[in-house]
């Protein structure tokens, strides 16, 4: 079905069979309901805050209780980007997703700081995660409300001899930062 037979469809609908319609989609896929709870209830900063936990986890996980070793970190990029595609499509202000793209970096940043990483993926992935954060912020035209922030990340990789440092100084070099 195209866009247009589902408005055409629509317009036929009179309001109550519409409301049925909506709610039986509301009762049924969580999809939807996750979308409605958000656009009637957004509470962004606790959002944010729930997946800068899960974040921070990859890197930093927590032992449980009672148990007698402590989990190793997984580092999975992926986690992150499940969490930041989902605030796209929720509609979350660009200011909170471009702060989470960063703060993705940034824990991995501490994490490496104090652990020697020999996976060449985990640069990869990261230098991936920051140009994917600089084309966002600059198609959002928030570039400098996080100018201080990039440049923080991109001296990061230098201080910590990051394999692929050069590739974040020549994307940087690009934008002319």
């Amino acid at each position: 079905m195209s866009k247009r037979d589902l408005k055409k469809y629509l317009a036929d609908l009179n309001k109550e069979q519409l409301e049925k319609q909506i709610i039986e989609l509301y009762e049924k896929f969580s999809p939807v309901k996750v979308y409605y709870d958000f656009a009637f209830n957004p509470k962004e900063d606790k959002l944010l805050q729930e997946s800068k936990v899960k974040i921070s986890h990859e890197y930093f996980p927590v032992k449980k209780p009672n148990a007698k070793w402590r989990p190793k970190a997984k580092m999975r990029r992926s986690v992150a980007q499940k969490i930041i595609k989902h605030f796209i499509s929720l509609g979350v202000d660009s200011f909170i997703i471009a702060d989470l793209m960063l703060y993705n970096i940034e824990i991995a940043q501490t994490f490496s700081y104090n652990n020697f990483i020999k996976q060449e993926l985990f640069y990869k992935s990261m230098f991936n995660s920051f140009e994917q954060a600089l084309n966002f912020v600059i198609s959002n035209g928030i570039l400098n409300e996080f100018k201080t922030r990039i440049i923080a990340i991109q001296q990061q990789t230098i201080q910590q001899k990051w394999k692929n440092k050069y590739d974040f100084e020549i994307i940087l070099d690009k934008i002319d930062l």
